[in-house]
């Protein structure tokens, strides 16, 4: 493992540093400071489409700034508009938006249907969707999970038919993050019943979410927060020339990722952020709050390791890519260590603001660290489900890692 950066990439450190020292809103780095950051309801999606007028606001500033030094996605190919970066860049700038606190723009449209359409889009395709990705004019959804097919996807039965020049599409997704910030979706759709269970799918554009027969139901996670829903087609249109590749290939379109950054740096610098925000809550403004138990103590100081040790396994992902090896089981490892380490550092937070952390209510005046922990004690769970559960990650592990027999 290399923990050290050249000079080039050293210079590339402190141009995305100055970009955060000046340009970051004070929206945003009163979130990270006050803790509140994770969990926040949309995030930059959200705030893009808000009514509050700074949350708007911060949205729109931070996304010039961002498009003005062509980061907005930083993974695409020069000449598609992106900035080209090698995946050490890549790295390098999640980690520093990661320690500032600061919002990733742009959504699934960047992070991944972008990136997909460069690949397997028509020019019309890339001429039309590209552009609009890249202002921030148009946020796209992911409809890929339904409610009998979400790690075993390929089991999907949302069906698009063929009628004359569109397809006419039935059925339903769930857990559409987002959605109801979102402009337009894209799903992956059967569109042949009787092809074998990876085949027969395609990959549809639906270019307009208000789309007649096209409904959104939220669904309501435990902390009354609105990031899901249910996504219901009923006789859905879209023009045949919106299918992504080939029609009854779309599995294989869909599996297509530009940005081989894999290291989940973002959440192992966020797992050593918040176990520093404990530590300064407990010995700090919320202290007359904290009883420090010997084993609370303890609890501290493995959370504490367990954050160095999430930060050094993606520090050996990205080592591993630097050197031109794809990483596989080393991937599965990290997401799954880091997940599982944020839950365990959530119910650490509680215990160690005993029956302060109760309080719900950020704005309470004896809540510890705004409700911070009390918060991500309910919001990382599905950490260790969404990615990939850890069941499935450990499946990899064991089969791709330890050459274990499937069973």
């Amino acid at each position: 493992m290399d923990w050290s950066d050249t000079p080039e990439q050293a210079a590339f450190r402190q141009e995305v540093r100055a970009l955060i020292d000046e340009h970051l809103p004070d929206l945003y780095r009163r979130m990270r400071d006050d803790g509140t950051e994770e969990g926040y309801e949309g995030g930059w999606i959200a705030d893009r489409a808000s009514d509050d007028a700074e949350r708007k606001d911060a949205a729109e500033d931070w996304t010039d700034a961002v498009s003005a030094h062509g980061w907005f996605a930083p993974h695409w190919p020069e000449e598609y508009g992106g900035a080209g970066l090698s995946p050490m860049e890549q790295f390098i700038y999640n980690q520093e938006m990661a320690e500032a606190g600061a919002p990733i723009v742009g959504g699934s449209g960047v992070s991944f249907l972008g990136p997909t359409m460069i690949v397997h889009g028509t020019e019309e395709q890339k001429e039309k969707y590209l552009p609009k990705i890249l202002s921030g004019e148009t946020v796209w959804a992911q409809g890929y999970s339904e409610p009998g097919a979400g790690s075993d996807l390929g089991s999907l039965q949302t069906r698009a038919i063929r009628d004359g020049d569109e397809y006419v599409i039935n059925g339903q997704k769930i857990w559409t993050s987002n959605a109801h910030y979102s402009d337009a979706i894209f799903a992956l759709v059967r569109t042949n019943p009787d092809a074998p269970k990876h085949r027969g799918i395609s990959f549809l554009l639906i270019d307009d979410i208000h789309t007649p027969g096209l409904n959104l139901r939220p669904l309501i996670n435990m902390a009354w927060q609105h990031g899901f829903n249910e996504t219901f087609f009923e006789d859905v249109r879209t023009p045949a020339t919106n299918v992504l590749g080939e029609v009854d290939r779309g599995w294989y379109v869909g599996m297509t990722l530009l940005d081989y950054e894999r290291s989940n740096i973002s959440g192992a610098v966020t797992l050593r952020r918040q176990i520093g925000q404990l530590i300064e809550f407990a010995h700090g403004r919320d202290a007359d709050k904290v009883r420090m138990l010997p084993s609370v103590r303890g609890e501290i100081t493995d959370r504490y390791l367990e954050a160095e040790v999430g930060a050094n396994f993606s520090f050996r992902i990205i080592s591993m890519q630097n050197a031109g090896v794809i990483p596989n089981y080393e991937a599965s490892t990290a997401k799954m260590f880091i997940s599982e380490s944020r839950q365990k550092l959530a119910r650490t937070g509680m215990k160690t603001f005993g029956l302060y952390a109760n309080l719900w209510d950020e704005d309470e005046p004896y809540a510890p660290a705004k409700t911070a922990f009390t918060q991500r004690y309910i919001t990382t769970i599905p950490g260790t489900i969404g990615g990939g559960s850890s069941e499935i990650q450990r499946n990899i592990i064991a089969t791709r890692g330890l050459g274990l027999p499937r069973g």
